[in-house]
């Protein structure tokens, strides 16, 4: 399970506008079910579960970026919402640092091996200092997806 399978251009919303961790996930849910339809009814069990996780512990987990996320059955397959923020968005990220990346996750319920594969995914892309360079220097959603497949094709050359 790579990023690239999940996190699709359409799901990519560069300039965000929100200032607060609770706006950027009303942000980033309201994109994702306006985008795919499929979900449009689903707004509020997603935000739910994103807000549920978020509870037990701040999800800005590295400098400047976050990776909000939760499991619902409100959805049948994984998804993956990239927002970039340009001026940052106040987080109580553990660092006390806004984040200008949100990689939001949704998962149903019975994925959580790929779940958990992904995350860990998002983690050794983190690592890779030119990767949130280059992402958040992106202005639209095609080039920011040309950003991510870079860096997924550079990590799994470097691992084998």
């Amino acid at each position: 399970m790579i990023l690239q399978d999940v996190l699709l251009p359409e799901f990519i919303k560069v300039d965000m506008e929100a200032e607060d961790k609770d706006e950027a996930f009303e942000e980033l849910v309201a994109w994702f079910c306006q985008t795919d339809k499929s979900n449009a009814g689903k707004h509020d069990a997603i935000l739910e579960a994103i807000l549920v996780r978020e509870a037990k512990m701040s999800t800005g987990i590295h400098k400047g970026i976050a990776v909000p996320h939760g499991k619902t059955s409100a959805v049948n397959t994984m998804h993956g919402v990239l927002g970039i923020s340009r001026k940052g968005v106040h987080y109580d990220s553990l660092d006390g640092e806004p984040v200008y990346l949100l990689f939001m996750i949704i998962s149903p319920m019975e994925d959580s091996e790929k779940y958990l594969r992904l995350l860990k995914h998002l983690a050794e892309l983190m690592e890779i200092p030119q990767f949130q360079i280059e992402l958040q220097a992106q202005k639209d959603p095609q080039s920011a997806f040309k950003i991510i497949r870079k860096f997924e094709e550079m990590l799994a050359s470097n691992s084998v």
